[in-house]
């Protein structure tokens, strides 16, 4: 039996992978640069900042100083603002992940009347963007007496347009109309049969908005900006731009070297965050593969 014939690589091909390595590798650049400018001058003392080369470390290394500055700065203020931002996070992201997917679920597995109505409202809007919003936002809150507080952040983070459509779609798929009516047979619940079974199989696209929702709620700017005045409840974006105006405005402060250091701890817990739910997306994408 004659050995199969050794395919053999087209040069169109070879350069057409050339050129997809070389735009990628440059994508990856561009990408990882920053995040590399920020570890690397986190690590410089103030006056390093504006002596040294901005993409290689000086020969003092002052990283463990500037992250004890950082968080004793002015009584620890940026220790009060990371626990706002987590508060945000998890109560209004939380939220709206947990109102996302059972909306979403009803909407994909329930039939009633005015479900095109209702689709058209939602993609209506995720077509409106947040900051289009934030001002009458603020009009009616001020109406409520709710600025200045946690709740002027935390209720408007417990609306995710685009959560509930992701889940909606997700689980028209995901979960087998059959499934659930087997499970009604045997005399579960609604709510039994979501949470039992539903909420399994919709895992990776719960992962799925519950990260969209912490990376929205954790960046978010304009709306503590016009909502809160007092400091004490500011999130790390609006706290963290505070001492960035305080170091390069009109009698700036020697604190630039906290406000890196204070944006690279910043970071950390939404790579954090990234690195643990992947392992869900990751069995998502391999469900159904195996046949059992």
């Amino acid at each position: 039996m004659a050995a199969p014939a050794l395919a053999r690589t087209s040069p169109a091909h070879t350069r057409r992978s050339l050129v997809l390595t070389l735009v990628m590798s440059a994508f990856l650049i561009y990408t990882l640069l920053p995040l590399f400018w920020l570890v690397i001058n986190a690590t410089k003392s103030q006056a390093d900042l504006f002596s040294s080369f901005g993409l290689w470390f000086s020969d003092d290394v002052q990283l463990w100083e500037n992250i004890r500055q950082t968080l004793t700065y002015r009584d620890g203020i940026f220790v009060r603002w990371l626990g706002n931002t987590l508060l945000y996070v998890v109560v209004g992201a939380g939220g709206a992940t947990i109102l996302a997917t059972m909306a979403g679920y009803g909407l994909a597995k329930y039939n009633f009347r005015g479900r095109k109505a209702v689709f058209a409202v939602i993609l209506g809007a995720i077509a409106v963007p947040g900051t289009a919003l934030a001002v009458p936002t603020f009009l009616m809150f001020s109406q409520l007496g709710l600025t200045n507080t946690p709740w002027a952040i935390i209720i408007p983070s417990l609306i995710s347009p685009f959560g509930l459509y992701l889940i909606w779609v997700y689980a028209t798929d995901a979960v087998p109309t059959e499934l659930l009516e087997a499970a009604r047979m045997d005399g579960a619940g609604e709510f039994r049969t979501f949470f039992t079974i539903s909420a399994r199989l919709l895992a990776p696209g719960i992962v799925t908005v519950v990260l969209f929702a912490v990376v929205a709620t954790w960046n978010n700017y304009f709306l503590p900006l016009i909502m809160l005045s007092d400091p004490s409840w500011y999130p790390l974006t609006v706290g963290l731009n505070q001492w960035n105006a305080q170091a390069i405005g009109v009698g700036a402060q020697p604190i630039y070297n906290l406000v890196i250091t204070g944006s690279l701890l910043s970071i950390i817990p939404i790579v954090v965050a990234f690195l643990l739910l992947q392992r869900f997306w990751q069995s998502g994408l391999s469900a159904g593969s195996v046949k059992q």
